[in-house]
């Protein structure tokens, strides 16, 4: 049966099938329609346009939505929400002075959340990540990358990856699969990191490569974490397993990285709080998106992406929530889109297009989800009233999203 949603006061991010992300000045444009209806079928979007020439169906549910807005879904293209417990102490320490440098340094950060997982059974793991997939799909989420990174044994990354997997299976969006080993260096490789390379190359990634687990491969090219040289050989050997690079660059310092995961062919870089000229020059011209994740700024009172200069140079922008333990315990995109108004200064348009087809784009899911296009998926969420689309990232604080849909069907 057709289900058609009438009277929609504003029918957001519609788009032809051709458009697969936008850029610079373009993000500017956010194309609407007012007085609109949507139609889908078979979890499908068939059609849409303004109320005065809806289709006649032989039969439809209709659902009215006067006053209020249709949004495509978030589309959160950088997440590790498949994680064991949490990092709240680490919060307070913070809080009382310590950086995130000096936490690591003694045990913290990463290497706490790998012991945690280590020692959570599959099932218990899969439980507590179930938990935060449901909550960000009610916050309007209907497409989500994930990675693994919180193992850093070959045990323990199959493990995420295998819970990563099973929620592809029980849950109705898209999620993609990252392996990101190449998160931290545990602490018994810490002399000797090129036998845990090693370790990733020639243990971890056969084993993915064999049970299909992963579509992308990442590694946190960071001052004090992986060097470039590090990067690029982990880059190297994904690629032969048939996984694209999406990488962890520029959050605390430029060292290259950015350049060579470009060169690799990258689909995204993401974080870019540190940028510099040479940074954006090496973005132009390339396939590569670059991805900003704000609310990890606000929690660890860090330097913002720079997003006027990286759209003042024509490049694309995409946004998401790096919803984690440690740096962001969110993964509410509606607060991504309103910090990147107020802390970033991109416009509303703007903020909307990175979060939905860019977010898209940069999880290749350009084709699926991302906008209101005949024959994406049907995934989209309802506004309460609200008197404009700015009003979403205005009212920072407050939930304006009624309901929300994945497939066609009201979750």
């Amino acid at each position: 049966m057709v289900t058609i949603l009438i009277n929609i006061k504003e029918l957001i991010q519609v788009r032809e099938r051709n458009i697969k992300k936008v850029s610079g000045k373009d993000m500017a444009f956010l194309p609407t329609l007012k007085n609109a209806f949507l139609a889908i079928e078979n979890e499908r979007i068939i059609d849409y346009g303004t109320m005065d020439k809806i289709p006649s169906y032989q039969s439809a549910m209709l659902i009215d939505c006067k006053g209020k807005m249709v949004f495509p879904s978030w589309c959160d293209s950088h997440t590790h929400i498949v994680y064991a417990g949490n990092r709240e102490q680490e919060f307070v320490d913070r809080i009382n002075g310590l950086t995130y440098e000096e936490i690591a340094n003694r045990g913290g950060g990463i290497l706490n959340s790998a012991k945690k997982l280590q020692q959570t059974s599959e099932e218990e793991l899969y439980e507590q990540s179930s938990k935060r997939l449901k909550e960000i799909i009610s916050l309007g989420t209907g497409a989500v990358e994930i990675k693994s990174g919180y193992g850093l044994t070959v045990e323990a990354e199959l493990k995420i990856l295998r819970v990563i997997r099973k929620l592809k299976e029980t849950f109705s969006l898209p999620i993609k699969a990252t392996f990101l080993g190449a998160h931290a260096f545990p602490s018994e490789y810490k002399e000797n990191k090129e036998a845990y390379i090693d370790v990733i190359i020639n243990e971890m990634l056969p084993q993915i490569g064999k049970e299909y687990l992963a579509d992308f491969i990442d590694a946190f090219c960071e001052t004090g974490y992986f060097s470039v040289e590090q990067t690029e050989r982990v880059i190297d050997a994904g690629k032969k397993y048939g996984l694209v690079p999406k990488i962890h660059v520029n959050q605390f310092t430029s060292i290259g990285g950015l350049q060579a995961s470009v060169a690799k062919g990258a689909l995204s870089v993401d974080h870019l709080e540190i940028m510099t000229e040479s940074d954006i020059d090496a973005l132009k011209g390339s396939d590569t998106m670059p991805v900003a994740l704000p609310s990890c700024s606000y929690f660890l009172s860090i330097p913002y992406t720079p997003a006027r200069d990286i759209i003042n140079a024509d490049l694309p922008l995409a946004l998401a929530t790096d919803y984690n333990p440690g740096s962001t315990p969110s993964g509410n995109m509606n607060f991504v889109v309103s910090t990147a108004c107020i802390k970033m200064k991109m416009t509303p348009e703007e903020a909307i297009n990175a979060a939905t087809i860019n977010g898209a784009y940069a999880m290749d899911l350009s084709d699926e989800v991302g906008s209101i296009t005949k024959g994406k998926k049907a995934n989209f969420f309802i506004t309460k009233e609200i008197p404009s689309y700015g009003y979403l990232p205005y009212s920072f604080g407050s939930n304006v999203i009624e309901s929300v849909y994945l497939n066609g069907k009201r979750i």
